[in-house]
C-alpha cells in the first residue's frame, strides 16, 4: 500500500519560502496533488502534476507563488512554496490522483500523507 511522507513544514515569517516533498516507494507511477487545510476550514486543493511532470495545475491562491516539480528517480514530488503569506497557514497534504487527468477535487485523490504544519507569521 502506497504511504506518502511528507516534510519540509515550519514557521517562517511573511515573505519567507519553504519546501515541502512528499516521498513514496513508488510514487513515479502517479499523478500527485498538494492540499492544504486552515483551521476551521476546508481542505482546498493547492496543486496538481501528473506522473511525467507534463500537466501541472495550481489554485488560484497560489498562482504565481507556489512551484510543483517532481524528481521521479526520487519518487518525490517537491511543492516551493514563495512569498509566503499568513493566510498560507495550513497543515499540508499530498495525495495521489486515481484518475489520468488533472484535477484539483479533493474526491479524486486517496492514500494521502498525515500533512506538515506551515505556519506563517512574524
Amino acid at each position: 500500500q502506497l504511504q506518502l511522507v511528507e516534510s519540509g513544514g515550519g514557521l517562517v515569517q511573511p515573505g519567507s519560502s519553504l519546501r515541502l516533498s512528499c516521498a513514496a516507494s513508488g510514487l513515479n507511477l502517479y499523478n500527485v496533488g498538494w492540499f492544504r487545510q486552515a483551521p476551521g476550514k476546508e481542505r482546498e486543493g493547492v496543486s496538481f502534476i501528473s506522473r511525467t511532470g507534463a500537466s501541472i495545475d495550481y489554485g488560484d491562491s497560489v498562482k504565481g507563488r507556489f512551484t510543483i516539480s517532481r524528481d521521479n528517480d526520487k519518487n518525490t514530488v517537491y511543492l516551493q512554496m514563495n512569498s509566503l503569506k499568513p493566510w498560507d497557514t495550513s497543515i499540508f497534504y499530498c495525495a495521489v490522483s486515481i484518475f489520468g487527468f488533472a484535477t484539483l477535487v479533493e474526491d479524486d485523490f486517496a492514500a494521502w500523507g498525515q500533512g506538515p504544519q506551515v505556519t506563517v507569521s512574524s
